[in-house]
């Protein structure tokens, strides 16, 4: 157990980002199972946007990593790409 009031304090403020991080994590991972589940390439051209605005934002908060962020953005487009 902590001993310091800061060290207490620390312990509460990054209980509340891990819940804030996994809840903006988890979002984004079901909005990209949702537009890989997509057979419509005007739904998920639509969707695309988004999911990818959703990504950049969790990399600029340091959620996810920015080069996983470009990973999962490239599998994105390649797959909307190919939609016909």
């Amino acid at each position: 157990m902590a001993n310091h009031k800061s060290a207490l304090k620390r312990i509460r403020q990054s209980e509340v980002r891990k819940l804030h991080n996994r809840y903006y994590a988890k979002t984004m991972r079901n909005a990209i199972k949702k537009l890989q589940g997509l057979d419509s390439k005007t739904e998920a051209t639509a969707l695309l946007s988004n999911v990818l605005s959703m990504i950049d934002k969790n990399a600029k908060r340091s959620i996810i990593h920015k080069n996983k962020a470009g990973n999962l953005k490239s599998k994105l487009t390649k797959h909307v790409n190919k939609l016909a």
